[in-house]
Formats: structure tokens, C-alpha cells, sequence
């Protein structure tokens, strides 16, 4: 049964000052991610911007990574971005996130962005599971 989005940005941050970020797992090593262009992300030739579209893989992926890492902090060592096509105010784009392959110590993954079932966007990348906690850190900030 596949999971309800629900909302990661809880928290006073980046991501959820900027709409926050819907999340779900799929399945054992499938997660999607979610959110709704609106007019703050986008830039001067009305597309979304770039930095925003790298920010909402990052959070993402990186909870996706967080997700299959039974819930332990991780984070971004590499992450490679390929912008395919722009997205307008208003659409919403879908993230998938397939995990590549888990170790004891890294996460590797891939991601697709779509919008309108139309690539927009892909990306790979490793994330560090930690063995500590963060004093004070949380996910989808």
C-alpha cells in the first residue's frame, strides 16, 4: 500500500519558508516528493529557478536517503543535476527517488523530476549516513 504525501518542512527553514515539501514512500526503495510552483521560485524569465529546483532534490532525496538509512542523519557528499525542461507558476512537480544502492555507510541514488509527465529534471548522488545525531537537527528544513 502506498503511503500518503505528508509534509516534511515542519520546522523554521529554508524549504518551509519557500512552500514546503510533500514526501512519501512507495515502496522498500522508491520514494516520491512533491510541491506547487509558486511565484517566489521563479526567476527573471518566469521559469522556476534553478537554485530551487537543486534545493527540493536535495531535501527530497536526502529524506529519501534518511527514510532507507532507518532513520538515521545523513548527508549530501555528491550531488549532479541536469536541467531538461523549464516549469511555470503554479505546476506542480513530482519527484521520484529510486535507491541505487545502501551500504553500511553511504546511500546512493537517483532522481527524476516531473511535471505534466514531462521530464524536467534529473539527478544522482551520495548521501553520508552519520553515526551520530545532530544536536538540533531535524529533516526537510
Amino acid at each position: 500500500m502506498i503511503k500518503k504525501f505528508e509534509q516534511i518542512s515542519k520546522k523554521p527553514g529554508f524549504l518551509k519558508n519557500n512552500g514546503g515539501l510533500f514526501f512519501r514512500k512507495v515502496r522498500k526503495n522508491k520514494f516520491e516528493f512533491k510541491t506547487k510552483i509558486k511565484k517566489i521560485h521563479l526567476n527573471k524569465a518566469k521559469n522556476t529557478h534553478g537554485g530551487y529546483i537543486c534545493s527540493i532534490i536535495d531535501a527530497g532525496a536526502g529524506t529519501a536517503a534518511h527514510s532507507c538509512a532507518n532513520n538515521k542523519p545523513c548527508v549530501t557528499i555528491s550531488l549532479s543535476i541536469k536541467f531538461i525542461s523549464p516549469t511555470k507558476l503554479n505546476d506542480e512537480i513530482l519527484g521520484s527517488v529510486i535507491i541505487d544502492k545502501k551500504t553500511s555507510s553511504l546511500v546512493f541514488l537517483s532522481c527524476t523530476l516531473k511535471s505534466k509527465n514531462k521530464i524536467i529534471s534529473t539527478a544522482s548522488g551520495i548521501w553520508k549516513i552519520l553515526k551520530y545525531k545532530i544536536p538540533g537537527a531535524g529533516f526537510g528544513g
